[in-house]
C-alpha cells in the first residue's frame, strides 16, 4: 500500500507541474510568426533585457483550448483542456465533461478529480518541490507568457549570441541553481529556459517551438517541456487551439462534498 502511495504522489505531482506550466494560442484570426530577425553581438545584455521586457504580452483576459501529450516511461498519454487567464490573478483549467479542474490565483492552488473523488488545496510548495525553484503566481505565469522566469533587473547578466538566440545568464552563476535563457532575436520573447540543478541532478527545460502574433500580442505556440530528476524523465508537448483575448470570462470553481483530501508530505 505505501508503494502504491507513493506512485500515486508521484503521478500527482507529475500532472500537477504539467497543468501549471500550460498556456494557449492558436486561433483562426492568428498568424504564426516567423523568427527572421537576426542577432547581433552588438547588443549589450541591459538592451536585450529591456526589449524583452518590453515585449512582454499584454491583456486582460484570455480563453482557449490546449491539448498535452506526456510521455514517460515509454508510455504516452494526452487530453484536452479548457483554459482561462485573467492576467495576474487567475489561471484557470478544466478538462472535459469538468472531470478535473485547477484554479490557482496568487494566493492558493485548487485542484479537483471527479474520477478519483479527491482534491487538493494548498500553496506553491508542491510544484516548487517538484521543479526545484521557489515559485509564485508571478513566476508560473512568466513561464507560460515566454518570459524570463526571474526579473532580470534583479542580478548583472552577460550576452552572447547562440545559434542566433542571444544566450543570457548571470554573470554570477548560483551554484546550486544554474539558470540559461536563449532569446529570440525578432520578438525578443524566450527561445528557451534552462534550469540546472547539480546537487539534485535535476534538470528543468522549456522549449518553445513557434510563437504566434494574436491580436498584435506575441504569445507562444508550440511548448516543449522536459523534467528530470536522477535518472526519470517526463517530456510534455502541447498543441494550442482556439485563442480569444479579451472577452469576458468565468472561473467556476467548487470542490464538490464528499471528496477526499490530497496531501503531499
Amino acid at each position: 500500500m505505501t508503494e502504491l502511495k507513493n506512485i500515486k504522489q508521484q503521478t500527482f505531482k507529475i500532472v500537477f507541474a504539467v497543468a501549471m506550466l500550460l498556456f494557449a494560442a492558436n486561433c483562426k484570426s492568428s498568424k504564426s510568426v516567423i523568427a527572421s530577425g537576426e542577432a547581433s553581438e552588438k547588443l549589450s545584455a541591459k538592451q536585450v533585457i529591456k526589449q524583452h521586457q518590453k515585449n512582454d504580452a499584454d491583456f486582460k483576459t484570455l480563453q482557449g483550448k490546449v491539448k498535452i501529450d506526456i510521455t514517460q516511461n515509454q508510455k504516452e498519454q494526452g487530453s484536452t483542456f479548457n483554459l482561462r487567464i485573467e492576467k495576474d490573478k487567475v489561471i484557470w483549467l478544466s478538462a472535459k465533461l469538468g472531470l478535473a479542474r485547477m484554479m490557482i490565483t496568487p494566493d492558493k492552488v485548487r485542484f479537483y478529480n471527479k474520477l478519483d473523488n479527491e482534491y487538493f488545496d494548498g500553496d506553491y510548495k508542491l510544484l516548487s518541490d517538484f521543479v526545484g525553484v521557489d515559485l509564485d503566481f508571478n513566476k508560473v505565469q512568466n513561464i507560460l507568457l515566454g518570459q524570463a522566469i526571474f526579473d532580470l533587473k534583479d542580478e548583472p547578466h552577460k550576452v552572447s549570441v547562440n545559434e542566433n538566440s542571444y544566450a543570457l545568464q548571470p554573470k554570477n552563476q548560483n551554484t546550486l541553481l544554474e539558470l540559461f535563457y536563449l532569446i529570440n532575436p525578432s520578438h525578443f520573447k524566450m527561445d528557451s529556459l534552462k534550469m540546472f540543478q547539480q546537487l539534485k541532478k535535476r534538470v528543468l527545460q522549456v522549449d518553445y517551438k513557434s510563437y504566434q502574433e494574436v491580436n498584435k500580442e506575441v504569445l507562444p505556440k508550440d511548448i516543449r517541456i522536459i523534467a528530470v530528476e536522477d535518472s526519470d524523465e517526463v517530456k510534455i508537448t502541447m498543441e494550442f487551439k482556439s485563442l480569444k483575448l479579451n472577452e469576458d470570462v468565468r472561473f467556476p470553481f467548487n470542490i464538490p462534498t464528499g471528496y477526499k483530501e490530497i496531501v503531499i508530505k
